[in-house]
């Protein structure tokens, strides 16, 4: 089917629930206004369908390839990438004195959402170039930025990250890759890499690695590792590119989905370069032994940006299900009908549709508040609503990845059953979706790996100042809802009654972490996938409930669009089918001590 993106939503979460016009008011955004944000939306959306969209079926049934030669991308990718990259896409949410456009994140958020939407494979290798982009803006010196950040804004090179090895996975401790200083400030480094997304490819001039690894004297541990730069091909001094260097593409990697973009393991000094003996040749960013540290900095805009690319499948299969049932005739109407009717009039089919639906808008909404504040956590003139608003983003960034990721495979799953048996069938496409949303929940830090940050880094750290905020949030958006009059009265009041036992569930979990974490911290920490799932729950709820009164409001104005009674019919839906997970997942939480007790003995 064709992908659409779906602007008209998009416009409405900016500009309804996540401040659009005070992010725009910010120091910094004076040039941008309304009409240009308007404009970009629409050549994105037209880029998208026209461009990137088509070739995402191709991807997935014809991979790259790897030869001795290189790694061939599929076709139609290199001509794609070459039009991104004329197209300043990669650029846009990266400083104006870095040589980017400058718009803010809250514009940049549905831009990457879409362009993931319309062929998650392509979109991972620009996803990445942004993450070396802002490590190097941060941490690199002037030299470095200078040499290395124009041509990937320019979109002629393209960046990755490098940190697993196969015996070191989360647990970077056990890194092995070596970095020997050399007489001329460069480092020789030595090694393998695994897992390193589009480590080899034909679509840039050349590739721009940030690889940790350690030098020959490091601390044990993740306090010995450095940060350091490997370029696929050398850079001269005057930019242009010289030789090969002695990091090359061994094998990649066979999936279960993502097939068009190509997963390498990586040789760092097999002698296969043209640089000379000893290695690759590096380059350390800032000082040794702080490479986890600086790494993070990419670390955490691919986390931002995996949760959007949770958004983007889940809003793909959506719209991939929705066309299916609106077109399968099978089966009468249980109220009755003259004959078979599309699938989509039969309850339970509604329902999945439903509950892909509020997951996906609801997801989307959170991403996009957060982004808002992640703008203003940057350009506001007062220092302490600037970290305040630091501390709300950081506290959203588990949410939107975990969250939004588990979500997109629960969607393609449904999107799969409301397919029916023509679901299981690769023929169909509903199943590359499944399969291409079943990475993202592990790209980045597992979910657990999100979870244990939610409560160690986001909750207790603050003793839930954050979080209780945003639960007082939630309360009085559960208080206008119960309150509204109109037509859509007691739907609004539906939603503002679960709305409200979700906080209720939220706030009883966030205490009862606070008060066990120091007794019992594994059995909090068993609970901490619930944890992070209630909390993204109810922020959806909540987002979607402000939804459903933005509706319900310009209905009362005289809108007659549908898109408006469709939002307030989702966020019913969603109250009524999603938030009530929230209860059980209070009582997983709670349950984490008795249950690890039991686990640990049973393994005994």
């Amino acid at each position: 089917m064709t992908y659409q993106v779906p602007i008209q939503d998009i416009r409405f979460i900016l500009r309804e629930l996540a401040d659009l016009r005070g992010v725009l008011a910010l120091p910094g955004f004076e040039e941008v206004s309304e009409d240009l944000v308007d404009a970009v939306l629409e050549e994105n959306a037209r880029f998208v369908e026209q461009e990137i969209a088509p070739l995402n079926r191709a991807g997935d049934t014809e991979p790259a390839r790897w030869s001795e030669d290189g790694v061939r991308t599929t076709p139609g990718f290199k001509a794609a990438f070459q039009a991104f990259a004329q197209g300043g896409w990669q650029g846009l949410p990266h400083e104006a004195e870095l040589g980017g456009q400058g718009l803010p994140k809250l514009v940049a958020a549905p831009v990457t959402e879409s362009i993931n939407a319309g062929n998650l494979a392509f979109s991972l290798c620009p996803l990445l170039t942004d993450g070396v982009i802002e490590a190097l803006s941060m941490v690199g010196s002037d030299a470095q930025k200078a040499r290395f950040i124009p041509p990937l804004l320019e979109g002629r090179w393209t960046g990755t990250m490098n940190l697993t090895e196969p015996q070191a996975g989360s647990d970077l401790a056990l890194l092995k890759s070596r970095a020997v200083r050399q007489d001329d400030g460069s480092y020789r480094i030595t090694g393998q890499k695994i897992f390193i997304t589009y480590g080899d490819h034909d679509m840039a001039e050349n590739i721009i690695h940030l690889v940790l690894a350690r030098t020959p004297d490091a601390p044990k541990g993740v306090k010995g590792i450095s940060l350091f730069i490997v370029p696929k091909f050398l850079v001269r001094d005057d930019g242009s590119l010289g030789a090969r260097n002695d990091v090359v593409c061994a094998s990649l990697e066979h999936k279960l989905g993502i097939h068009g973009s190509p997963t390498a393991v990586l040789l760092y000094g097999s002698g296969q370069g043209e640089a000379g003996e000893g290695g690759a040749v590096g380059y350390l960013i800032g000082e040794e032994n702080r490479g986890l540290e600086y790494m993070f900095i990419m670390m955490n805009a691919a986390r931002y940006a995996v949760g959007l690319q949770g958004v983007a499948v889940s809003e793909r299969a959506l719209q991939h299900a929705a066309a299916y049932a609106a077109e399968r005739i099978q089966g009468n109407a249980l109220e009755g009908s003259a004959g078979p009717v599309p699938i989509v009039r039969h309850p339970d089919v509604a329902r999945m549709l439903g509950t892909m639906r509020g997951l996906t808008e609801g997801a989307r909404a959170v991403a996009y508040v957060a982004a808002g504040y992640r703008d203003k956590a940057a350009h506001l003139a007062d220092e302490a609503e600037r970290a305040r608003c630091k501390a709300i983003y950081e506290y959203f960034v588990p949410i939107v990845k975990g969250f939004s990721t588990e979500s997109s495979v629960e969607v393609a799953s449904l999107g799969v059953q409301v397919h029916g048996g023509m679901g299981f069938i690769e023929e169909t496409g509903a199943a590359q979706y499944y399969r291409d949303a079943r990475i993202l929940p592990i790209y980045e830090g597992t979910t657990a790996i999100q979870a244990n940050d939610f409560i160690g880094r986001k909750l207790v750290r603050d003793g839930g100042a954050v979080a209780r905020g945003q639960i007082a949030g939630m309360r009085e958006t559960a208080a206008a809802l119960r309150a509204a009059s109109g037509v859509h009265a007691d739907a609004l009041a539906m939603i503002g009654e679960r709305l409200d036992t979700a906080a209720g569930a939220y706030e009883s979990a966030l205490a009862f972490v606070l008060e066990h974490v120091r007794e019992d911290i594994r059995g909090v920490f068993t609970g901490s996938v619930p944890c992070l799932m209630l909390a993204g729950t109810a922020h959806a709820g909540w987002q979607l409930g402000r939804s459903a009164l933005a509706a319900a409001a310009a209905i009362g104005e005289g809108s007659t669009d549908a898109f408006h009674p469709n939002k307030i019919a989702t966020a019913v839906q969603y109250a009524a089918h999603v938030l009530p997970r929230t209860l059980a997942l209070q009582s997983a939480i709670r349950d984490g001590g008795l249950v690890d007790r039991y686990v640990r003995q049973a393994q005994i």
